[in-house]
């Protein structure tokens, strides 16, 4: 962990785990991982989005598993040694993330996370918290939560995900 890190961690800052799609990288809040697990065949569902591959059985529970490179339309994946599942608990919904490969866990403060610019109608911002810069990289955090309560993704009950 570098000194940056450190301040933040003891500054009250938030974690949040880090993973590849493509050439970019992205954070969410790492409360909201569950586990992390190498990416196994799933089983397709009829007539479900591209960007959902299909489900899981992970212990006695359906998981289903969305491809976020499909997700945010970054092309076809090739899954390899390093692909991963990021497995999250979303206000008691299970669901997976199928990433290229995780890189690390970051401490932030608030203050180190800037706006995300307005693209305006090209590109929504709406998922996006915000970017950071941090030891040479860009970072983008992604509001994972408001992402998959999202009514065109349909996988977290919105009703209970504001509650929460």
């Amino acid at each position: 962990m570098s000194d940056e890190q450190m301040s933040a961690a003891s500054e009250g800052a938030r974690e949040y785990l880090t993973f590849k799609l493509g050439d970019e990288e992205y954070g969410i809040d790492i409360l909201k991982v569950q586990e992390i697990r190498g990416y196994d065949a799933v089983t397709r569902i009829a007539n479900a989005p591209e960007f959902i591959k299909g489900v899981i059985n992970m212990r006695g529970i359906i998981v289903p598993i969305i491809d976020m490179r499909l997700k945010f339309n970054l092309g076809q994946v090739e899954y390899n040694e390093f692909t991963v599942v990021i497995i999250l608990n979303l206000s008691g919904r299970i669901l997976g993330l199928v990433v290229d490969g995780v890189s690390d866990v970051v401490a932030l403060r608030r203050d180190q996370i800037q706006p995300a610019p307005d693209f305006g109608a090209v590109l929504d911002t709406a998922y996006i918290e915000g970017l950071v810069s941090l030891e040479g990289r860009m970072i983008i955090i992604v509001d994972i939560e408001r992402l998959m309560t999202s009514h065109e993704m349909g996988l977290v009950d919105q009703t209970s995900a504001t509650a929460a």
